[in-house]
Formats: C-alpha cells, structure tokens, sequence
C-alpha cells in the first residue's frame, strides 16, 4: 500500500480539527479570535454550572465530536442546564460514539461565515474566498452564497488571514473549510468581530460556490496537491468575479412532522 495516496489531509490534522476542543487550541495558538468558553470538557452538571456563571448566559452546550447540529442544546436559563446537559450528552454518545460536550458563549443572530482553503506538501497555503452561510435550519445550512453579502475587501484579507494561520497551525494540507461567528462592532475597524468556530477537514458540498466565483476546479486542486505538485497559485492571484448562491432541497413530508421521505416517483426522464 506504500504506492496508494489518500486524497486530503494527513489522517493527523483530521483527528486534531475534528475535535471541537483541539481545534480551539490550535487557534488560540495561531492567535485567532475565539467565541468564549471552556478550553476542555464538562464532565458534570455541576462543573457546566460553573462554566456557564464564568462565561454568562446565555450558554451554547456543544458535543466534543460533533457536527451537523447534533449535541447541541441553547441554555438561556440557569434552570434548564441540567436538562440540556444530558440531552446534549445522550445525542452526542448516540451519534458520535463520545458522550463529552463543552461550552461556549452563545451569540445572538451571528453571520456564519466559512473561508476556503488550499494547502500544499511544500508548506504554501492559500484561502479562496468566503462562504456565507447564515440562512440555516435545525444548525443546518439551507444556503451558501459567495461573496457575503456584508464583506469588505479589509475584512476579508483579516479573516483569510485568520483561516490559514489556523489551518496552517494545524500542519493542514490539501482542501478544508474553516467556518467563523461574524457579529457587529462599533469598535471594529471592519464592523464586524469575527470568531472561529471549527473546521470541516474535507471538501464541503458546497465548494462548487466557490469554484464559481473563483475560476478554479477544486478537485483538481486536490489532485494536484495529492501528486505532490506546488500550488499554482499565489495569494495574490486569488481573484473573486460575480456572484453564486446554492440552495438544499429538503425532501420531507410536512404532514408528519417534516420527517425524511422521498416522496412517490411516479415519473423519471434521464438527461440525454
């Protein structure tokens, strides 16, 4: 198997940014900003108590593991927590496997905003752009555009910045997405603070946004840094033309309480 090349990031860099607490280590080390909350695990109800005092409520309780909105319980009252704890506990073990959750400060109506990156075996990393990704449903996204509707070209370069300099904290290569809570500020040069929130170690479904707005063919990128060749591109070569929006079809059935269902095929043409 020494000939066989796996197409993404080391198996290393997955493990350390598919946890919710290590990648927050990892950019705190690369000096990124961070939604405040608790640097390891809660492992009582006590212990998230505590936390939540320190950090102030209203309090987001988040599965270590987790992803897609599973493990996720909103506590906005001192009285709920222990409810949410263990529902949030319960959820994470059965989907993921690991119980453990942690806290964070819950933000009220942030953007969701996700940057792009591109990151060779040579030690060169780039960012395509953003992602906006506020429009979301049960803490799924519903729709990407590309560029976000609110950024500036100095916001922009601060929070690609940001993004490589976790990712390459993380010794990342080949294609990833690191997502971010944008919120206005006064006092921001930019309007806005931004925080990292964590990082999808794979191509996302919605990269063909980018691939618009951009010119460039992802998995083609990610073939070539898997071959081992430098990126063609520099950061300044990086350019944004237009704009894209994808949209998620849900196929559900709303007279059941919107659960999955197909639906009956009563007639199917194949492109030709």
């Amino acid at each position: 198997f020494r000939s066989l090349v796996f197409i993404g990031p080391s198996a290393e860099a997955m493990e350390l940014m598919g946890s919710k607490i290590a990648s927050r280590h990892v950019a705190e080390r690369a000096g990124a900003p961070l939604v405040p909350g608790t640097r390891e695990p809660v492992s009582s109800v006590e212990e998230a108590r505590k936390a939540a005092a320190e950090i102030g409520l209203p309090v987001m309780l988040k599965a270590v593991a987790g992803g897609g909105g599973k493990g996720m319980r909103l506590v906005r009252d001192a009285k709920q927590l222990a409810a949410a704890f263990r529902d949030a506990q319960s959820e994470a073990q059965n989907a993921f496997g690991d119980p453990s959750v942690y806290l964070e400060k819950y933000l009220e109506r942030p953007r969701h905003i996700e940057f792009q990156i591109l990151g060779d075996h040579h030690g060169n990393l780039i960012h395509l752009g953003e992602r906006e990704c506020s429009l979301q449903r049960r803490h799924q996204k519903v729709v990407e555009e590309a560029p976000s509707p609110i950024m500036t070209p100095a916001l922009r370069e601060a929070m690609g910045r940001a993004a490589v300099g976790i990712a390459r904290a993380a010794g990342y290569t080949n294609a990833g997405t690191l997502e971010f809570l944008v919120v206005p500020a006064e006092r921001s040069p930019f309007g806005y603070d931004f925080y990292f929130l964590e990082m999808n170690a794979r191509l996302q479904v919605e990269h063909p946004v980018t691939e618009l707005v951009t010119g460039l063919d992802l998995v083609k990128e990610q073939l070539r840094i898997a071959a081992g060749e430098k990126l063609r591109l520099r950061q300044q070569d990086v350019t944004w033309r237009g704009h894209a929006i994808e949209c998620r079809l849900y196929a559900e059935d709303p007279a059941n309480n919107f659960f999955p269902c197909p639906g009956r095929i009563t007639r199917l043409e194949h492109p030709a």
